[in-house]
C-alpha cells in the first residue's frame, strides 16, 4: 500500500457518536482539510436551527465545514475536490454516491459498530444486544458500491454484558472505534495495512451472518408470549432509544431497563403482577419480566418504585 507521511483527511459526520472520531484524529495531530456534515435543522418548540454535534466540535477547532443539501450537487463536488483530500473518514453519516466515495487517491474508510461482515446495516448495535450477542465490535473498512460490504482494515472486539443497554454499548463502541480509527490511519500512512476481502474472510469463517436493518415501531412492541430472556434482550437493545414499549390501563408504556425472572406458573402472557409499592412486572412464556425503569404515556421517565408511589396499576 502506498505510504503517504501526512495524509490530507475529509471527515465526514453528524451524530455525537461521530465527534470521538473526529476529535481523535485531531488530537492525534492529523491534518484535517474540511468537515462534512448534515445541514443545520429547525428542532424544538421555537424551531431554531440547530447545528450537528459534529458541526458544533468543528465550529469551535476551527475546521473547515461544508453541509451539502445533496452529495451529488455539483458546486459541492467541485469544493470537495478542491480540498484534495488523501483520505476521506465516514463516521455515521448517510450513503455516499460513488463520486464522492471513490474521488481520494487511498479512498474512504467507514467506521462500522460491528465485527463485519456480521451485522451489516443501519443499526447494528441495537441487533447485536436484542440478538442476545455475547460479543461484538468495531470496524475499519473501505468504502464500495454495497452498503458495508468494502474491504476490512482493522477490527477490535468488545464484549457485551447480560444487563448492558444498547445506549452503554454505544458508549463504549464511540471510545474504542475512534482509537481503532486512530490507528487505521496512521497505518495508512506507513503504508502497512493489509485489506481483508469481506466475503472471503466470511466463508473461510463459515457462519451465519445475521444483518442490523433499521428499527420501526413494530420492532419495539413487546410480544408477552416470547421468553423472558428474548424479552429482556429486546429491552436493553432499545434502550434508550427508540425503548421497547408495552401498554398499562391502554396508555403506552416505554421500557428502559428491566429483570428477567426464568420460573414456572401458570398466568396468561401479559399477565401483570405488582405489589403497589416496589416491584411491576409482566408474566411471560416461561417467567416474568420486571420493569426496572419505565416512562408512561404523558409521564417523565423514572424507575419503578418512584412511578408506583404515583400511579395505582390494576392487577
Amino acid at each position: 500500500m502506498q505510504k503517504i507521511n501526512s495524509p490530507r483527511i475529509v471527515f465526514m459526520g453528524t451524530p455525537e457518536f461521530a465527534v470521538a472520531s473526529l476529535d481523535a484524529l485531531v488530537q492525534a495531530g492529523f491534518t484535517i482539510v474540511g468537515v462534512i456534515t448534515a445541514p443545520d435543522k429547525p428542532a424544538g418548540r421555537g424551531m431554531k436551527l440547530q447545528e450537528s454535534a459534529v458541526k458544533k466540535y468543528a465550529v469551535e477547532k476551527g475546521l473547515h465545514i461544508l453541509q451539502p443539501e445533496k452529495l451529488k450537487n455539483p458546486v459541492f463536488i467541485e469544493e470537495l475536490q478542491a480540498l484534495k483530500a488523501d483520505v476521506q473518514v465516514v463516521v455515521a453519516f448517510r450513503m455516499l454516491p460513488e463520486v464522492v466515495w471513490n474521488m481520494p487517491p487511498l479512498g474512504t474508510i467507514n467506521l462500522h459498530a460491528s465485527l463485519l461482515p456480521q451485522y451489516r446495516g443501519a443499526a447494528p448495535i441495537n441487533w447485536a444486544v436484542i440478538n442476545g450477542e455475547k460479543q461484538t465490535g468495531v470496524t475499519t473498512f473501505k468504502l464500495q458500491q454495497a452498503i458495508d460490504t468494502g474491504n476490512i482494515l482493522l477490527q477490535e472486539k468488545i464484549n457485551i454484558s447480560d444487563d448492558e443497554t444498547a445506549g452503554e454499548l454505544h458508549d463504549e463502541m464511540k471510545a474504542i472505534g475512534a482509537s481503532l480509527l486512530v490507528k487505521t490511519i496512521q497505518q495508512l500512512a506507513d503504508g502497512t495495512l493489509q485489506e481483508i476481502n469481506q466475503d472471503e474472510f466470511a466463508a473461510s469463517q463459515q457462519v451465519t451472518l445475521q444483518h442490523a436493518p433499521k428499527i420501526f415501531t413494530e420492532t419495539c412492541k413487546i410480544d408477552w408470549n416470547n421468553t423472558a430472556g428474548s424479552i429482556h434482550n429486546l429491552v436493553r437493545g432499545l434502550s434508550p432509544y427508540p425503548a421497547a414499549f408495552t401498554y398499562l390501563d391502554g396508555k403506552l408504556l416505554k421500557i428502559f431497563r428491566s429483570k428477567k425472572e426464568v420460573v414456572q406458573h401458570s398466568l396468561q402472557p401479559g399477565t401483570i403482577q405488582s405489589d403497589g409499592k416496589t416491584y411491576l412486572k409482566y408474566a411471560c412464556t416461561n417467567g416474568f419480566i420486571y420493569l426496572l425503569d419505565m416512562q408512561l404515556e404523558g409521564k417523565k421517565r423514572m424507575p419503578a418504585e418512584d412511578f408506583l408511589r404515583g400511579y395505582k396499576v390494576l392487577v
